[in-house]
């Protein structure tokens, strides 16, 4: 696949969009890959930089690949991509148990600048390098959050990767 450089400020509200409906953290550590389907982020500037914000919880295996190697990538379908089917196996399984990759038959494409994969069918590709990252306090969350996200205080790992590279993946 040929990689297009992109603006990320041109593609941030298509990224932004499809965050919610969900798309793609991928990780890799150790000669193993992971890809995890998130649903919270942020994505903007910070100490002038561009940054992606990613919370993982402490239990994932994605966090074990991710605290080794503090690299990921951001992999977003385009608009009219269907891709429920992986969105909903890579949401629900772990990479402890499952390749996900293999499972759902993804096109793994090796980054450019980091050595977590992009995936072809979720062409916007974002690089990042992790420049921060914090334990959530619980103490500050409001009680009313805790009840709803973390029934059984399995909270959240806040990394702040800086973008350093973007583009869209095409062809075969």
């Amino acid at each position: 696949m040929r990689r297009i450089p992109i603006n990320i400020y041109e593609y941030a509200g298509q990224i932004l969009e499809q965050l919610p409906k969900g798309i793609l953290l991928s990780t890799s550590a150790d000669g193993k890959m992971d890809t995890m389907v998130i649903g919270w982020g942020t994505m903007g500037t910070d100490w002038g930089l561009p940054v992606f914000t990613v919370f993982v919880r402490q239990s994932r295996y994605t966090k074990v690949l991710l605290d080794k190697n503090p690299e990921f990538t951001i992999n977003v379908p385009l608009k009219d991509a269907d891709v429920r089917r992986i969105i909903g196996f890579c949401g629900t399984k772990s990479g402890r148990d499952y390749d996900k990759f293999k499972e759902m038959d993804l096109t793994v494409v090796p980054g450019e600048k980091v050595s977590a994969p992009a995936i072809g069918q979720f062409p916007i590709t974002l690089e990042c390098k992790v420049i921060y990252q914090q334990d959530q306090d619980a103490a500050a969350i409001p009680a009313e959050i805790k009840k709803r996200y973390y029934p059984t205080g399995d909270y959240h790992t806040a990394y702040t990767g800086q973008i350093i590279n973007a583009y869209l993946l095409v062809g075969e």
